[in-house]
C-alpha cells in the first residue's frame, strides 16, 4: 500500500502513517530512520520520521513514526495509524488504539500473545532472528523486510540499500539476510 493508493475503504489516500513499536533496545528508532531514508530515496513522496526519547529508551513501550505523503507534511507525528508494527505485548496494548479501523497490524508472535480480534499479520520476528540469522538484534530488520513485502510503501532494493548504509561495519551480510528472511516469510503469508 502506498501513500497515494486507495485505502481499504476505497477512498484515495495521500498520507500514510506507520508506527514501529516495541521495547527500548529493540531498534525501533533505527528501523524508522532506515525506512524513512529508503522511502525518501525511492520516489517522489515526502517523508518524515519522529520518535519518542523518554524513559522508553531504557525499556517499556517505545515508538517511532514514519509519515509518508504525496503532499506537504505540516505535522510530522502520526495521528491515526495506517500500519502498526508491534514487537511486544506492551507496545501493542499501548499503541493499538491509534490504529485506523482498517489499518494494517503486524505483530511479533514470538512476544505478542494477546491480539485484538482483528485481521493481522503474525510473524515470529524474534525467533527468526535467533534461528535463521543467528542474532536477536536483527529482529527489527526482519520486520522491515516483512513491511516491504506486505505493503508497497518501499521497494526491496531501496530498503536493502538503506539498511546496509546504516548497518554497523561487519554486519552487512547479517542484515541483508535479515531483510530477505522477513520479506520471504511475509510473502508466504500473502499467498
Amino acid at each position: 500500500m502506498t501513500a497515494e493508493s486507495q485505502g481499504k475503504t476505497g477512498t484515495p489516500q495521500s498520507r500514510f502513517e506507520i508506527r514501529l513499536s516495541g521495547s527500548g533496545g529493540q531498534g525501533m528508532i533505527f528501523g524508522s530512520v532506515v525506512l524513512c531514508e529508503a522511502i525518501g530515496k525511492a520516489g517522489d513522496k515526502n517523508v518524515v520520521q519522529s520518535q519518542s526519547y523518554g524513559p522508553e529508551a531504557r525499556g517499556g513501550a517505545s515508538k517511532a513514526d514514519v509519515v509518508v505523503s504525496t503532499e506537504e507534511i505540516f505535522y510530522p507525528k502520526a495521528m491515526k495509524l495506517d500500519l502498526l508494527l508491534a514487537m511486544t505485548q506492551e507496545s501493542l496494548d499501548k499503541y493499538y488504539p491509534d490504529l485506523k479501523e482498517n489499518g494494517i497490524l503486524i505483530i511479533d508472535d514470538s512476544l505478542v500473545t494477546q491480539v485484538p480480534d482483528v485481521e493481522h499479520y503474525a510473524l515470529p520476528f524474534t525467533r527468526l532472528a535467533r534461528e535463521e540469522v543467528g542474532h536477536i538484534m536483527v529482529a527489527n530488520v526482519i520486520a522491515l523486510g516483512a513491511i516491504c513485502a506486505l505493503t508497497d510503501i518501499v521497494p526491496l532494493d531501496a530498503l536493502t540499500d538503506a539498511v546496509l548504509a546504516r548497518a554497523p561495519r561487519g554486519t552487512e551480510d547479517r542484515n541483508k539476510k535479515a531483510i530477505e528472511v522477513g520479506y520471504n516469510e511475509a510473502m508466504k503469508l500473502k499467498k
